[in-house]
């Protein structure tokens, strides 16, 4: 039996489109902690790590909008996820908005000496301060962990770099920022857009994914971004890109990583209900967690 430990973080601090902070609760509404059980795990929720109120708010730098507030966010479920996975647990991460992943990959690279990351996206999010054209922090989680950008958020922790580029793989790409290509390409990162997809079959480009990040490490955290789906399936993200992976490509990533036994922590962010339809995008997100730790037909 799994230990496996819900943790909210509802921040939409990294982006401007409200409602993304709803997002734990709706992925709790739809069931997540009884399907898990249901799969033979002993789940707790730990409930949700404290978020300020964005309209009591101000941004002091428009090139990295919110970034106190991010950084002290990032800090407390750094602090949580060490703590969680220090006691044999799975953190299970429910966000918010991509930019707590800086707060969830520290505290799962505090707790190993080497984690590899599965990065399941249709962003790159390895902007800085110097190439974001947005300033938004959710498309900066990945360089943050990488070393690359503001210091504040590099050095969430006390240590960086938290990954080593080897052990990084982006699965599911097709927006990527020109001057944040140029930093996907600097860095090393294996990187696997949809037209790699597409040629390769899902099914091969997990296996390798899985290599890379699993080979001479201590398991894989998972960075679940809704929106690496195509939007006809998660109508309820904050950046929908055309052309995304599909439902069962989707679920068989999952499967194979299951499958592998290597899977550490995983966060799961940008379900937005605001934007979303009856809640399929929490709903989806339920059930690519429940192939993530272990469901299957038969």
């Amino acid at each position: 039996m799994t230990e496996v430990r819900i943790i909210g973080a509802p921040s939409d601090f990294g982006q401007e489109r409200r409602g993304v902070d709803m997002g734990p609760s709706a992925i709790r509404y739809a069931g997540l902690i009884e399907k898990l059980q249901r799969l033979g795990h002993h789940v707790i929720d730990l409930g949700n790590i404290p978020v300020p109120t964005p309209e009591m708010q101000e941004i002091q730098n428009h090139k990295m909008k919110y970034l106190d507030e991010v950084q002290t966010i990032c800090q407390s479920l750094y602090e949580t996820v060490k703590n969680t996975m220090a006691q044999r647990q799975i953190p299970v991460i429910l966000g918010g908005d991509h930019s707590i992943s800086i707060g969830s990959v520290a505290g799962a690279a505090a707790s190993t000496q080497s984690l590899g990351v599965i990065w399941f996206d249709a962003h790159g999010d390895m902007n800085t301060e110097e190439t974001t054209p947005s300033g938004n922090i959710h498309g900066m989680p990945l360089a943050a962990s990488l070393g690359f950008g503001h210091q504040s958020l590099v050095k969430l922790g006390g240590f960086s770099p938290k990954l080593k580029p080897d052990k990084v793989v982006l699965v599911g790409a097709r927006s990527i920022d020109a001057r944040e290509a140029d930093l996907i390409r600097q860095s090393g990162i294996k990187v696997y857009s949809m037209a790699e997809i597409d040629q390769l079959g899902m099914g091969a480009v997990m296996e390798e994914a899985i290599h890379i990040a699993g080979n001479e490490t201590d398991g894989i955290h998972l960075s679940l971004d809704l929106d690496a789906l195509d939007p006809m399936f998660v109508p309820g993200v904050g950046t929908p890109v055309n052309g995304g992976v599909t439902y069962r490509e989707g679920h068989l990533a999952m499967e194979l990583i299951a499958k592998s036994g290597l899977l550490l922590s995983v966060d799961a962010v940008e379900v937005n209900p605001i934007l979303d339809v009856q809640n399929r995008t929490g709903q989806m997100a339920v059930e690519l967690l429940e192939s993530l730790f272990g469901k299957m037909v038969i």
